[in-house]
């Protein structure tokens, strides 16, 4: 191997955070039902003439989805579907029948590769669930020991330590074990999202969720920025190991991307072991049902109003400019085994005129998304 071009590339000394700022491009954006326009500039959006960035509408969308929507029902679809399945299937299991001792002599044949030290990414795995049950237990016996006087959250306006918080749960750090904190979900979360949701708490405690796994609490997500980054520590240990970590935006309020980035940048929360991608849960109905937003377009606008404003200006938000150099892509998430009932047809609602407090369909999520 050239010495221009080692295995393992040597740490980046400079600060991730520290990159070039483009300059203003004097982009215009607007939404249109729903859907983000970019115009080259003022004149051009009172001239109505935005730049030409194919996309299709939502009635190609609506028409394309109720083409799928048929075929996955069809019968003879389905049988051909199982036929083919089972038939690859078979031959997949006649081809190791033949062949496996073949390919196992070829994988010893090559020199320093095993299934060890090939680069594997694990993915789906939420930032807040990335560590193992005694990692979290030890790193919060550790805060306990070492912080047990930092306020870390206010209730009722009153200021709360550490020590505080686990005295209101009659803990202490010496009570704590693997089967109190109870992070760890097994099969009994099967089709249970609300048995899932619950594993994020630990102790089964919504307060020490937000001290030790939340970016936005009291101390700014701190604790929340240790962990991950000692997580990160052992993934660059184990050299060939890298992550692909979820963070939640909520779509609450357009200040959620920069105090996110704040988070990242604040607490230097970076590894090139790690991207992040970016997890949106479906949550309108209850924004809306609490009078929250008033119609989905807010709920979309929240999402990338300010991604379009960092991209025309990086030099609005310099943090979150850095830190999308890090993100990968988007997620919609929810509880994956309530039915899905509604469907979307020619004659659904633009975004600006959708406020029913019923949730919209998934499909009308990810064609907006």
């Amino acid at each position: 191997m050239s010495k221009d071009h080692p295995i393992h590339p040597p740490r980046k000394e400079v600060s991730p955070w520290k990159i070039d700022v483009p300059e203003n491009c004097g982009y215009e954006f607007r939404m249109m039902d729903g859907v983000f326009q970019v115009y080259p500039n003022e004149e051009a959006v009172r001239r109505n003439e935005s730049l030409s960035y194919p996309y299709p509408n939502l009635a190609r969308y609506i028409q394309d989805l109720n083409l799928l929507c048929a075929l996955i029902a069809n019968g003879p679809v389905k049988s051909f579907c199982y036929r083919r399945l089972q038939y690859l299937s078979s031959k997949f299991q006649l081809h190791v029948l033949l062949n496996e001792m073949r390919e196992l002599a070829a994988q010893k044949a090559v020199p320093h590769r095993d299934f060890y030290n090939i680069r594997k990414v694990d993915t789906h795995i939420h930032a807040a669930s990335c560590m193992n049950q005694k990692h979290l237990l030890r790193f919060i016996k550790k805060c306990v020991k070492t912080h047990p006087d930092e306020i870390v959250c206010v209730v009722k306006g009153e200021e709360m330590t550490l020590a505080q918080v686990f005295a209101s749960l009659n803990l202490t750090a010496y009570d704590l074990s693997v089967d109190m904190l109870d992070v760890h979900a097994d099969r009994n979360t099967f089709h249970r999202f609300d048995k899932f949701n619950a594993k994020y708490n630990p102790v089964g405690e919504s307060r020490l969720r937000e001290v030790f796994l939340k970016t936005g609490n009291h101390l700014n997500g701190k604790y929340f920025g240790h962990i991950i980054k000692e997580v990160m520590a052992d993934l660059e240990e184990s050299k060939y190991q890298n992550a692909e970590l979820r963070l939640s935006i909520y779509g609450k309020s357009r200040d959620e991307w920069r105090m996110l980035a704040r988070w990242a940048v604040e607490h230097n929360v970076h590894s090139e072991k790690v991207r992040w991608l970016i997890q949106v849960p479906r949550l309108f109905d209850i924004y809306k049902s609490n009078n929250i937003m008033d119609n989905f377009e807010t709920f979309i606008d929240n999402l990338f109003g300010p991604l379009f404003e960092v991209s025309v200006d990086p030099s609005v938000d310099p943090d979150l400019h850095a830190f999308l150099q890090y993100v990968i892509g988007f997620d919609s998430v929810d509880d994956e085994s309530k039915p899905e009932t509604s469907v979307m047809d020619k004659d659904m609602p633009t975004p600006q005129l959708w406020s029913d407090t019923e949730n919209p369909p998934y499909a009308y999520y990810l064609y907006y998304m």
